[in-house]
């Protein structure tokens, strides 16, 4: 069977995994990067930790795999009635069925300047841009920023603040500065850092930050920046390192394809009870407007129920519906602290810390060759001392195709 999957982030590529246990399957994935992109190591790789942690080239991890073939291109339309998919380089693709992972991008919800001026870690090229900036201003200006300001107190703007501390003092020994008062600024828009955690975790998580000198700035507005300031809530903060971590929204494609589904009011797609827009289309992850949606460990679980559910329609079974599910949440602050959250459950420091290692063992084995999962993983700590030695991998503008056999 003939199996498109569009998208090669967590949902796409265990989908590709899981659907290749079964000979019976042909599965081609498109995306627009030839790498595997790790999420959660992110924030710890934009403050000088191992960029492989967080990158993994799809050849590697389809090597020795039967019956795949890795598109680096991008869609841009579908006619779920020819079942058919163009691309932007003109390629027509025909599916049996289709599978569309294509995750989140960034957005700045229309604050000015914001684009032009922000920088972000949320990609291979934000956060060489962000390190390029923090070791160039040390070294050629010998001196640190007054302010750097991470905009957004959701988990990956608290990861940020509570590393970032540690990695410009890496830095000012590096190239010999003198000491120099500093601050760290975290501006959230709600009323408490990570709002759709518990409130009790929340306020753990603020204690904690203070505590690591971080200034957290609750409840306020960014109204504008320009290349030298940040208007927050009408006030002005002089700074040349702004780090925008909130805001993301669905992917483009959905909105430019609108006349082929639904949306919430979030944007994104409205499935039915097995992920469906019609029995040959599903769409999954990021993109889908199930309610823990944008959370990595949603779109593993997301790739595993569509995957058992196709093997069901080729062995002549019963669909199963998607069922309801309470994730468990971990959120790095600092060197071996980190918060736990399950149901009732609430761990901190040392007791959070374990499990969050623990959900990166899982992540990484997820879909990585387990040697490879277990390097990585066990390279936690292992620091870099400059920008990146290269890029993961060589994209291409042009359409190419990985053979995994």
């Amino acid at each position: 069977m003939n199996i498109t999957i569009v998208g090669g982030g967590f949902a796409g590529v265990k989908t590709a995994l899981e659907l290749l246990k079964d000979p019976r399957n042909s599965v081609t994935i498109i995306t627009d990067k030839p790498d595997f992109q790790y999420y959660p190591a992110l924030y710890n790789t934009a403050t000088g930790h191992a960029h492989e942690q967080s990158w993994t080239p799809l050849s590697e991890i389809f090597a020795g795999k039967e019956n795949i073939e890795v598109i680096i291109d991008t869609i841009t339309a579908i006619d779920p009635h020819t079942k058919q998919l163009t691309t932007a380089l003109g390629t027509v693709i025909e599916y049996e069925y289709a599978i569309l992972a294509l995750g989140a991008v960034t957005t700045y919800f229309g604050i000015e300047g914001l684009d032009k001026y922000a920088y972000g870690i949320k990609s291979y090229q934000e956060i060489q841009a962000l390190k390029a900036h923090l070791h160039d201003e040390v070294r050629h200006d010998h001196a640190l920023d007054n302010h750097y300001v991470i905009i957004g107190a959701g988990p990956t703007g608290v990861e940020l603040a509570a590393s970032l501390k540690p990695y410009l003092e890496r830095l000012s020994r590096k190239y010999k500065l003198r000491r120099q008062k500093y601050q760290i600024d975290v501006i959230e828009a709600m009323p408490r850092v990570l709002p759709r955690m518990p409130e009790k975790v929340s306020a753990l998580v603020l204690k904690r930050l203070r505590g690591l000198g971080v200034n957290v700035m609750l409840d306020k507005k960014v109204e504008s920046q320009d290349a030298t300031h940040l208007k927050v809530s009408g006030e002005f903060i002089e700074s040349h390192t702004v780090i925008w971590t909130s805001g993301v929204a669905n992917h483009p494609f959905f909105q430019a394809n609108e006349s082929h589904f639904r949306f919430a009011p979030n944007h994104k797609v409205i499935v039915d009870d097995y992920l469906q827009v019609n029995k040959h289309l599903w769409v999954i992850g990021d993109n889908a407007a199930t309610q823990w949606s944008g959370l990595a460990q949603n779109a593993l679980r997301d790739a595993k129920f569509v995957a058992r559910n196709i093997r069901r329609k080729q062995d002549g079974k019963s669909l199963k519906k998607y069922s309801t599910w309470t994730p468990q949440v971990v959120v790095p602050v600092g060197d071996n602290w980190a918060v736990y959250t399950w149901k009732k459950i609430v761990l901190t420091g040392w007791m959070g810390h374990l499990p969050r290692r623990a959900a990166d063992f899982i992540g990484y084995t997820d879909v990585l060759p387990f040697a490879h999962a277990m390097r990585l993983w066990s390279s936690e700590k292992k620091l870099e001392d400059d920008y990146f030695p290269a890029e993961p991998s060589t994209a291409t503008t042009q359409s190419a195709i990985i053979d995994a056999e």
